[in-house]
């Protein structure tokens, strides 16, 4: 909650310990209005609703992607600077969720990149689940020990005099 008090608060520098004016104040608070004002102009990055997307009009495309790992496509897309929208496909179950991914038009290498190191992932991910696990082996192999005949140990006992 800190962190959100410091970005929105507004300094004022006042030298020599002098006590503000109001020629001072409303200086103060012009330049902060035209500091919000520049940056609500300022183009977003990154993840953004399509209604921003579109208006930036620069065309859009649109990609089927399946919800397994949106975080990590997300955390890609990120690293290329690609400009994107996600929407939820509300037709497909809980089970297997779908999204469509909006991109701008011009950024087609930048897309191209992002869905082959996805897609890597993704491949990577299914033969890992693919690979038995390392307890599963050990149960197998504690069952494969279990069915071999013991070796029964006999005890003699000798008297020696």
């Amino acid at each position: 909650m800190n962190e959100e008090v410091s970005k929105e608060s507004i300094r004022f520098a006042f030298h020599y310990g002098a006590k503000p004016t109001a020629r001072v104040l409303v200086r103060a608070l012009k330049a902060y209005l035209a500091h919000r004002a520049n940056k609500k102009n300022m183009p977003i990055r990154g993840k953004q609703s399509v209604k921003q997307l579109v208006q930036q009009n620069q065309g859009v495309t649109s990609l089927e992607v399946s919800g397994e790992s949106m975080r990590q496509f997300k955390k890609i897309a990120g690293k290329y600077g690609v400009d994107f929208a996600i929407v939820k496909d509300k037709s497909a179950g809980k089970d297997k969720p779908r999204y469509t991914v909006f991109f701008k038009a011009r950024d087609t290498d930048a897309i191209q990149a992002v869905l082959d190191q996805y897609t890597k992932k993704i491949v990577k991910k299914t033969k890992e689940r693919e690979r038995p696990s390392t307890l599963e082996k050990l149960k197998k192999l504690k069952a494969e020990i279990a069915k071999k005949p013991k070796k029964e140990v006999e005890k003699k006992k000798e008297n020696v005099r």
